[in-house]
């Protein structure tokens, strides 16, 4: 006697599950749950570097987003995505007023303290520190100098390397041993005054020697404190005045002059110049030294 053949409902509800079995067992796994972001800090400390301050087409200086923070985060950024750019940089600053006040306004009463306050506060998740400070110690030499100006600033090296010193002491207790705490040196911009004859050569060559022993200072501070430092004198080629460069604009210049000019608005017409603040070129050397100098590049 024949089978009886299956019909109508049951039919279809025996196919849909068989479908259903064989669909279950041949599909791909699922996908794992993204893992989540996690929310980590680049803290910028500094005077007016550390803001990106560059002229504005009246010539005055502002706080710009082309800064060597802006570029070392951009560097940054796509391999660690949760990672944000923290400013607390003041233009003006120097290591006396980082430590205790008095240009920008900070709650806790001092870029230091801001900075000390925040490495607390976010222990544990704190990537990147970078600091250039001691630009504006020596205040009698400013970026065009006298010779007599010169001789008066030479004395105010020491103090600003003293205070760097605690100044680096207190921020690694609020970071801890671990994070990245990175430093630099400074161009020079009175290299600019070559430009000026004979006694402008003069200056130029008296600020380097000065330049030499106090960049010195700095980075014996930063090597005392463990702290690894950008060589930004250096990227400069600030003792280089030979290997003679041509400056479109300027002319032929020896190569340490020509960086100023080319990096800075320090040779540039009125009214954005002459001004000490790097331009985006010159930003984006420093930012290349800091990666360089925090094994990040």
């Amino acid at each position: 006697m024949n089978k009886p053949v299956l019909r109508g409902p049951l039919t279809a509800a025996l196919a849909v599950a068989a479908t259903a079995a064989v669909t279950a067992c041949s599909s791909a796994p699922p996908s794992p749950a993204p893992r989540p972001v996690v929310t980590s800090y680049y803290v910028a400390l500094g005077d007016s570097l550390s803001q990106g301050v560059q002229p504005d087409a009246a010539g005055t200086s502002v706080e710009t987003a082309q800064g060597y923070p802006d570029l070392v985060y951009a560097a940054l950024r796509a391999s660690h995505p949760g990672l944000e750019l923290v400013r607390l940089g003041c233009p003006g600053e120097t290591t006396e007023t980082m430590m205790h006040g008095g240009i920008c306004h900070y709650p806790a009463g001092s870029q230091l303290a801001a900075a000390t306050s925040f490495l607390r506060a976010h222990r544990g998740h704190v990537f990147l520190v970078t600091i250039d400070i001691g630009a504006n110690d020596p205040e009698s030499c400013g970026n065009r100098p006298t010779l007599a100006q010169l001789a008066s600033c030479a004395g105010q090296t020491p103090k600003a390397a003293t205070n760097l010193t605690a100044i680096l002491a207190s921020l690694r207790a609020a970071a801890g041993q671990r994070v990245r705490i990175v430093g630099m040196s400074y161009y020079l911009p009175a290299l600019a005054e070559w430009r000026d004859g004979t006694m402008g050569h003069l200056i130029a060559w008296l600020s380097e020697k000065l330049a030499i022993a106090y960049n010195d200072l700095l980075m014996h501070a930063y090597a005392q404190a463990g702290v690894s430092a950008a060589n930004v004198f250096g990227a400069f080629d600030t003792t280089d005045f030979g290997n003679s460069v041509a400056v479109p604009g300027i002319g032929s210049l020896p190569r340490n002059v020509a960086r100023i000019c080319q990096w800075t608005w320090e040779c540039a017409p009125p009214p954005r110049g002459p001004n000490q603040h790097a331009n985006p070129a010159g930003y984006r050397v420093i930012a290349d030294a800091i990666l360089k100098a925090a094994n990040l590049s």
